[in-house]
């Protein structure tokens, strides 16, 4: 009987879904059949509003219509960092295949302000990866026809408000006038800025003035020639591989850093390269499977200068696969979402550890733990031989811990395997040296930070060869290797330590 009166209160229930479900849908559908009637009529009566990028036309959407529209990211961000999205302002540069599947994103995602810069026009090639742009979209501007398509999506610009500059930043201040601005009701001005420019020079200089208003940016990488979406990346520009855009921008920006002392100042000695922490990229570490298109032999004739779209622009075309630069773009969005939240992930920042150097590096450790022990239960007997004591000073029951002068020091078994090392080294330090930042011209070693505690992965940090050896002289010296860094990266490494979960498989 009572299993007869659950079923019946679930079908109502289902129903009641429905129902309101039904009644959401065709709210929505009668707004916007009425907005598109006005349209059309405006267009009939001469006005065009696809010509007009600061349209003001907007209608009001209930709240409960985009409560729905955003609940499921509600629920995966939570009501306060669904909040941070709602209240963010976000500059998003380049709105090709990669920027356009970005800004689609984060509209969809319930970003409260966009402001989409780009000088290009949507072109037939255009096609094969921009996010939203159809054929009859052609020849028009890339942001407008961005703009058009999002406000589909949310009509209210009191919830989605989006200026649209068509426009090319091009660094230049006087150039640039008000294209980069943040309007003054946003007096908080941007919270991130997304490059998607495919240009070196140009991308070099918003990465500049990014870092020089301190503003976090992510920036894509190239996504032309590549299709293995399985070796894509997110992490600091030093650490992109395979990538020629990479490699160029690197060298721009290095020379930008020498040359502006404001830069340089707020660079704070070329981290913006060594760091993900002021500007992340995304990049994938595939070498390219395809090169540029050659020119013509009537473009080699007349000089093929006089074929860019633009002045000091790349001329020869690369081939592109439309699915990866919406891979890049929509990997855009999921970082900048997660960080707005509170929620964001640790990427992994390069190639994943063979089989053979997960092995090398967890004996490696294991070895060296053995060594401590041996050496700990050494100095144990001789502290208490001078004592002239045959006891240990102190042990636990399983001899784990072994306690001299006050002190205990765990001399237990390893506690990680090699599936462990891949997360300690990969997603814990990505491929990094702790205490330098490096990851090219040194051999990396796993270490136990804390000798009081057990060796898991919350308490495994990643040593080169000099500060492995720094490290160990000062344990001699007092016992702790800890002693020989900085208390400000002492404190750095132990809270990047308080993220890593015990067990790599928990």
């Amino acid at each position: 009987m009572l299993s007869s009166s659950n079923s019946r209160l679930s079908s109502t229930t289902a129903s009641l879904v429905a129902v309101s479900s039904f009644l959401l849908g065709s709210a929505v559908s009668y707004i916007l059949s009425t907005r598109n009637n006005f349209s059309s009529n405006k267009k009939k009566n001469g006005s065009d509003e696809m010509t007009n990028n600061n349209s003001t036309s907007s209608i009001t959407l209930p709240t409960e219509i985009r409560a729905e529209q955003l609940s499921r990211n509600e629920l995966f961000f939570g009501k306060e960092g669904m909040e941070n999205i709602q209240n963010a302002s976000i500059l998003v540069v380049g709105l090709g295949g990669v920027g356009s599947h970005t800004a689609h994103m984060l509209a969809r995602a319930g970003v409260g302000y966009l402001k989409l810069v780009d000088f290009d026009q949507v072109t037939l090639s255009s096609l094969n990866r921009h996010a939203c742009a159809t054929l009859s979209d052609v020849g028009l501007p890339k942001v407008t026809v961005l703009k058009r398509f999002l406000e589909k999506i949310c009509p209210d610009r009191s919830f989605l408000e989006i200026d649209d500059v068509v426009q090319m930043y091009t660094g230049d201040p006087e150039k640039d006038g008000s294209a980069m601005d943040c309007p003054p009701h946003r007096p908080n001005g941007y919270d991130i800025i997304i490059d998607a420019i495919d240009d070196v020079p140009t991308k070099a200089k918003l990465l500049a003035y990014a870092v020089k208003n301190n503003v976090r940016v992510v920036s894509c990488m190239g996504a032309g020639g590549k299709s293995d979406m399985t070796r894509l990346h997110i992490s600091d520009l030093r650490t992109a591989t395979r990538d020629p855009l990479a490699t160029k921008l690197r060298q721009v920006l290095r020379k930008m850093i020498k040359d502006d002392p404001v830069l340089a100042a707020a660079d704070s000695g070329n981290s913006c390269v060594e760091t993900a922490d002021k500007i992340a990229v995304v990049y994938s570490s595939e070498k390219p499977v395809v090169k540029l298109a050659e020119m013509t032999l009537e473009q080699r004739e007349e000089g093929i200068n006089n074929f860019g779209a633009m002045d000091n622009m790349r001329v020869r075309v690369m081939p592109v696969l439309g699915t990866m630069p919406a891979i890049m773009g929509q990997s855009l969005a999921a970082f900048a979402l997660c960080e707005l939240a509170g929620k964001p992930f640790s990427p992994l920042s390069g190639e994943r550890v063979g089989r053979s150097v997960r092995q090398r590096m967890f004996q490696h450790l294991r070895n060296r733990e053995i060594k401590i022990r041996k050496d700990i239960e050494s100095q144990s007997i001789e502290e208490n031989t001078e004592q002239k004591s045959n006891k240990v000073d102190d042990a636990d029951d399983d001899g784990n811990i072994i306690f001299i002068n006050g002190i205990n020091h765990w001399v237990g078994p390893l506690q990680i395997d090699t599936d462990d090392v891949e997360y300690v080294y990969s997603e814990v330090w990505r491929h990094r040296c702790c205490i330098t930042g490096k990851t090219l011209g040194t051999p990396l070693e796993l270490c136990r930070w804390n000798p009081q505690l057990p060796s898991n992965c919350s308490n495994i940090v990643l040593f080169g060869a000099r500060a492995m050896r720094e490290y160990d002289e000062e344990a001699k010296k007092t016992g702790d290797g800890r002693n020989s860094i900085s208390p400000e990266l002492r404190e750095k490494i132990e809270a990047r330590l308080t993220t890593a979960r015990i067990d790599s498989r928990a």
